[in-house]
């Protein structure tokens, strides 16, 4: 196996497991809980996910051979409060992911060094995947903690619990 197929599985192994976190955390939310915003300069679950699905749908359609940010994208809108259902923004989330993953799971090894260009700065398309791997993972730390934020003593840890570390290591 080589580096680079190495680094594609990897990075795809990573990143379906910060889907993974975001998506048990909407688990234990309420349908109204998506729009809870900690305060005014934050972002809700929801504006998070339209941003993230946003963000995914331009970087990663034609990502070899157009520009990331496409003419389509309306940024700012996705930091807009829209009555979207539970649904709807499951929906996005799930649309955004699959065209990261598709087109993650298309590249050769040999595409990682090719020139990118997200608003027209070039990049190798290996640093745009570990761009957006720090993008997204950031994202999902924000869903995590807010519904930690939330749910408080009901929530249900994603990790290892606190004091619990020496159990799992003293065996």
């Amino acid at each position: 196996m080589s580096i680079g197929s190495t680094f594609l599985d990897s990075a795809i192994s990573r990143l379906i497991s910060y889907k993974d976190l975001a998506e048990k955390t909407f688990l234990q939310l309420a349908p109204e809980d998506f729009d809870y915003l900690p305060n005014e300069s934050s972002n809700s679950i929801a504006l998070i996910i339209q941003h993230m699905s946003g963000n995914m749908l331009s970087r990663w359609t034609n990502f070899l051979t157009e520009d990331g940010e496409k003419p389509w994208r309306d940024r700012d809108g996705e930091f807009e409060a829209h009555e979207y259902t539970r649904e709807q923004l499951l929906e996005q989330w799930e649309k955004g992911w699959a065209c990261f993953i598709n087109a993650l799971q298309e590249l050769r090894e040999d595409d990682l060094l090719k020139t990118i260009y997200i608003r027209k700065e070039g990049l190798t398309a290996l640093d745009a995947i570990t761009r957006q791997i720090a993008h997204y993972s950031y994202h999902v730390g924000q869903i995590v903690f807010i519904g930690k934020l939330l749910k408080d003593a009901d929530w249900k840890t994603l990790s290892i619990p606190k004091a619990d570390s020496n159990r799992l290591t003293s065996k």
